[in-house]
């Protein structure tokens, strides 16, 4: 299903694949996935695999913040550490790409910011920002998420049959927004770090390779 403002996208094809307009594409369909992946866990996983296969994306930036502003007051792991959980989930699919500009730049890191930068260098790029529906819902408290939606697509995620619910203020504005499909999921990052700190198992979570990397440097472990 897609959802839109005033500007649309093509609609859906079986599957979830959304159709591309007719006529000469020059640029690639890049997914933009962001995120303080404290840890990455299989549900990101498994939502930037429902975006690469129902948008038919030519690679998904999996976008790791240094300094997340929503996460302010809250002590993250080291961002070397956070990329490199990145960095084993993802080595096995070829059109995910890790993408560390954010950890290259000091202060705050804002969506619009990289987004921006991005486009500066390749502008016959089209973005589809990767959300899912609690980030939708404070999206219009994100720094400049006016702009940001003019310049990207939003690919949403709605667990289950879960619809997606847009929050009031991007109804009132042109957008483009389409409903990814997939499974009701409800791991989190909060999840794995309580379990870690609990001597629990995370590998249900995150995986043997994530969960080898937690382990070796002892990340979450309140001892």
């Amino acid at each position: 299903m897609v959802l839109t403002g005033t500007d649309a996208p093509t609609g859906p094809l079986p599957g979830g694949a959304v159709e591309r307009e007719k006529g000469p594409q020059p640029g690639r369909q890049v997914g933009w996935f962001g995120g303080s992946f404290d840890p990455v866990h299989l549900a990101h996983r498994t939502l930037a695999q429902a975006a690469l296969d129902q948008l038919a994306l030519d690679e998904v930036r999996w976008v790791v913040a240094g300094q997340p502003w929503q996460k302010a007051g809250r002590e993250l792991a080291a961002p070397e550490h956070r990329a490199a959980m990145v960095r084993l989930m993802i080595e096995d699919q070829p059109r995910f790409v890790l993408d560390d500009s954010e950890l290259r730049r000091t202060g705050p890191s804002y969506t619009l910011e990289s987004v921006s930068a991005w486009q500066a260098q390749h502008p016959a790029d089209q973005l589809w920002l990767i959300l899912g529906q609690d980030q939708l819902a404070g999206l219009p408290t994100w720094r400049g998420w006016d702009d940001l939606i003019g310049r990207v697509g939003l690919a949403v995620a709605a667990r289950g049959s879960d619809e997606v619910k847009a929050p009031a203020a991007l109804l009132d504005r042109p957008h483009r927004l389409v409903r990814l499909q997939m499974p009701a999921l409800e791991w989190s990052s909060t999840e794995v770090r309580r379990r870690a700190a609990s001597g629990g198992d995370v590998r249900p979570v995150v995986g043997e390779k994530v969960a080898g990397y937690i382990d070796l440097h002892r990340l979450y472990s309140e001892h």
